[in-house]
């Protein structure tokens, strides 16, 4: 399965859809996604992926983790795992 794939179907899960229904378009605001299903989801990605998300739970604003849609959860998550490597 693909980072993209395991991404949206972390993010479904949360805003209780079908992935089908997740575009890389999407905002996690836009599929209803709140506060508290955001750092789920961040906890879901770390655990699915092995790795540390640079995300500030308590100040999303101040992260250097770029969550403004799936493709750029999708491209940072990338990016973290290729800096692991």
């Amino acid at each position: 399965m693909s980072v993209k794939d395991k991404v949206i179907e972390i993010i479904a899960e949360q805003a209780v859809l079908d992935p089908s229904d997740v575009t890389m378009q999407s905002t996690l605001e836009g599929l209803g996604i709140d506060s508290l299903g955001l750092v789920e989801s961040i906890f879901a990605i770390e655990e699915a992926f092995d790795i540390s998300v640079p995300f500030n739970a308590n100040d999303p604003s101040e992260s250097d983790f770029d969550i403004s849609s799936v493709a750029s959860i999708v491209a940072g998550i990338e990016k973290l795992i290729a800096d692991q490597s």
